[in-house]
């Protein structure tokens, strides 16, 4: 069984218990209900002497040691019916799922999605952890994994909304604040849920929980704002130091991560961050890299980098010389 598998790999972790604290280690919950404080209680050394005749010796008959045995006996069983009443008490019923353990869950899973970078969050991640394998060990896992997908879901629209709603001098930026604070969320989610991922996800699933969410981020965000996103990127593009450098580096690989197929939308843009993006370059189109590197220099001066002094010129030329051998390097070319 899954629960078996499970608390033979994390037997040794302290966080295996129930609702209670009942050790749920290996063998930890046997021998709190067959330990030693279950057996009944050795009786004090017999008396010797001759003052422990008469009355004395009458607690040492058959018939009293029956008694005494039968009273022991008694006191294990019950010992045992009341341990065994906890536990059955500590199942966690679909009430207790939804009354008490996904709350905790939702409410971790909201402040790490909204999180900034750098933001310290005060939440417990050994008890969200703890209600996981809890909840995955009390057959909670398909309920879990539905509520997380549409929690996450709800989010994801959400923020898709707030975008459609950003002025075009503000969407790329917007966008790259929201990709970012999304993958940085999956950091901490994907392991808080590994227990859920492992023994339901890939188990029964045939798939992995970061892969869903990275999905749930394209279809509901990235898909729908794609077509609005990229003139915006090739525009900036045509106009350096619009936005930042590591801004539209960030969203390139972004956007390459979820869909590769997007290069085929702008390959000279994903080609500045993407290697491998572009054919190999020939030899008959060296010129022509060399014009596209002049045209570069060009735009640099127009925006305020100018060369200066003549070591700069001479870097400069340098630079207009080789730049066709540059660009073919960055082409694969030999």
């Amino acid at each position: 069984m899954e629960e078996e598998s499970m608390e033979e790999e994390g037997g040794g972790e302290a966080m295996m218990d129930d609702q209670n604290h009942n050790n749920w280690g290996s063998g930890g919950y046997g021998r709190h209900l067959l330990g030693e404080r279950l057996l009944p209680p050795a009786g004090p050394p017999r008396p010797a002497g001759p003052e422990h005749n008469g009355a004395g010796l009458r607690g040492c008959e058959p018939g009293a040691a029956a008694g005494r045995a039968g009273a022991a006996g008694a006191i294990a069983a019950i010992n045992i019916s009341a341990s065994t009443s906890k536990f059955l008490m500590n199942v966690i019923t679909i009430e207790d799922y939804k009354s008490t353990y996904w709350p905790k869950l939702d409410s971790a899973i909201d402040q790490l999605l909204t999180q900034s970078p750098g933001d310290y969050i005060p939440i417990s991640y050994e008890q969200i952890y703890s209600c996981v394998y809890k909840c995955v060990c009390q057959q909670h896992s398909e309920q879990m994994y539905s509520d997380l997908i549409k929690k996450i879901t709800n989010h994801l629209e959400r923020v898709s909304k707030e975008l459609q709603a950003s002025p075009p001098d503000l969407y790329i930026e917007r966008f790259n604040v929201a990709l970012g604070q999304y993958m940085g969320a999956l950091q901490s989610i994907v392991p808080l849920f590994i227990y859920m991922n492992k023994f339901y996800i890939e188990t029964k699933l045939n798939r992995d929980l970061k892969d869903d969410l990275i999905k749930l981020f394209t279809e509901h965000v990235a898909e729908k704002h794609i077509y609005n996103l990229m003139p915006l990127l090739l525009e900036a593009q045509s106009t350096p130091f619009q936005i930042t450098p590591s801004t539209m580096a960030n969203i390139v690989k972004g956007l390459y991560t979820l869909r590769p197929e997007w290069v085929q939308m702008a390959p000279a843009l994903f080609s500045k961050f993407i290697p491998n993006i572009l054919p190999p370059a020939v030899e008959s189109e060296l010129q022509e890299y060399a014009a596209q590197d002049q045209k570069l220099q060009r735009e640099l001066i127009q925006n305020g980098f100018t060369r200066g002094d003549q070591s700069r010129k001479r870097a400069g030329e340098e630079l207009t010389y080789n730049g066709s051998s540059a660009c073919a390097s960055s082409r694969g070319y030999r």
